[in-house]
């Protein structure tokens, strides 16, 4: 049996964006901003919450494990929630879940700013504080695969890489607003008043950004094949997900190794570099925050460079290149920062960058699955494989950091050898992962 035909797009491939493309390209990118800055914001305070809603008799290193372990809780939960909102984004409609999903983000991260401590209520405290973190994962679990496939669909095909590459940007922007906002927070309170009550306006203000988000995206419209697969009665007749993981294997598989890809330039260069600087080059910690900001600002616009160069040259091309520039900004990062700090600044923005060709990765998994399953296989694909390398790449690097001293660095040069190999097998094939697969079962 022979897969479906990849997603189509009703509009002529060659029209220029239009006004309503860059409207919805805009605030669907800001919506993504605004919820990934909530998604995010939760590991800026850990060691506050830590505090507050457990009990202060424990030891400290408990504290922080069980803190961390609610913050990992929202990757697990990243799963469940986009394969329920997928199932009923492609049975339903892609605008709904991309709405609800803000929407339980803004409830749950507004919910947040408003729980009483471990003091008031007890052990009640941290259930609600789980309660809610696994919400905001189901929401982000629904947000971003439903984002990248919303976009896609609104544009002219070829423009789906600068749609997928601006809505990257914009995910990688709150990541960089929530990093502003708590340097503002620590910088303007003291750390008494940040335990006593300013602690919850950043959660507060993601409250207010989310259900901002939800008002906006009133004014999207559902997407044109959604609408014309509904009038020609081609929606997925059977369950989405059993469809996508009989009939499309091949395209699952390379979806989840590319979002291995992301998710380890994500966690590694981006989240825990600022942290191994300081413990392992003694650099303080200002400094890193700073060099952090500007490698997130570089990385924004890497992802649009990025799937704009996919528009031309294609994903496989792209990956492959990206991959090689990638595994050499970051160990240029990781080698050069200890006998010369001054360095940083430059050699992160450069690694931060290189950590663009993510930008690629929603271009391969949105041409990867037929558009009846798309929501479906492009967020079990992403989800899965997020929440196993997302919980794992800190504590393997960690663990290998015992060892090896450079095991960040090593790491992320093996994932950039897979990135290239990925990266050439499509553009050898000329084809998409889906046709790929169809052509293997032939």
């Amino acid at each position: 049996m022979t897969a479906p035909a990849a997603p189509t797009h009703p509009a002529a491939s060659k029209r220029p964006l239009s006004g309503n493309d860059i409207r919805t390209l805009v605030l669907s990118a800001l919506g993504g901003a605004l919820e990934f800055y909530d998604f995010i914001i939760f590991v800026y305070f850990v060691t506050v919450l830590g505090k507050l809603f457990f009990p202060p008799e424990i030891p400290l290193w408990l504290v922080q494990l069980q803190a961390f372990g609610i913050f990992a809780a929202g990757y697990l939960a990243r799963p469940l929630g986009g394969i329920i909102m997928a199932h009923f984004g492609d049975k339903a409609g892609r605008k709904r879940m991309f709405t609800l999903s803000i929407f339980l983000m803004a409830l749950s991260t507004l919910g947040i700013s408003f729980l009483p401590s471990y003091a008031s209520i007890g052990y009640a405290a941290p259930v609600l504080l789980l309660a809610m973190r696994v919400l905001q994962g189901a929401a982000i679990g629904g947000e971003v695969p439903g984002a990248w496939v919303f976009v896609s669909e609104h544009v002219p095909s070829r423009h789906v890489g600068l749609a997928c590459g601006i809505l990257t940007c914009g995910l990688t922007s709150g990541i960089l607003l929530g990093s502003l906002v708590a340097t503002a927070i620590n910088t303007v309170f003291t750390q008494q008043d940040i335990v006593a009550y300013a602690w919850r306006i950043p959660f507060l203000l993601g409250g207010v950004f989310g259900f901002t988000s939800v008002y906006l995206r009133r004014w999207l419209q559902e997407t044109p094949v959604f609408k014309e697969m509904k009038a020609r009665r081609e929606l997925a007749a059977e369950l989405p997900l059993k469809v996508v993981l009989h009939r499309h294997t091949p395209a699952v598989i390379i979806s989840m190794l590319v979002t291995w890809l992301l998710t380890a330039a994500i966690v590694v260069v981006i989240l825990m570099t600022p942290a191994l600087f300081q413990t392992r080059h003694a650099i303080p910690a200002p400094m890193t925050l700073e060099a952090n900001s500007v490698a997130t600002f570089f990385l924004s616009v890497g992802c649009v460079l990025a799937g704009a160069l996919c528009d031309r040259f294609g994903g496989g091309r792209v990956l492959a290149v990206g991959s090689v520039f990638l595994g050499a900004a970051s160990y240029a990062l990781y080698t050069v920062i200890g006998p010369r700090p001054d360095l940083l600044i430059p050699l992160y923005g450069l690694a931060g960058l290189s950590v663009g060709v993510i930008g690629t990765v929603p271009y391969i998994m949105v041409r990867a699955f037929p558009s009846a399953v798309a929501f479906t296989g492009v967020s079990f694909s992403y989800n899965v494989s997020y929440a196993i390398f997302g919980g794992l790449t800190p504590l393997f690097v960690t663990l290998a950091l015992q060892i090896d001293p450079l095991a960040h660095a090593h790491y992320l040069v093996a994932i950039s050898v897979m990135g290239v190999a990925i990266g050439l097998f499509l553009a050898a094939t000329g084809r998409s992962p889906a046709a790929a697969g169809a052509q293997a079962r032939a």
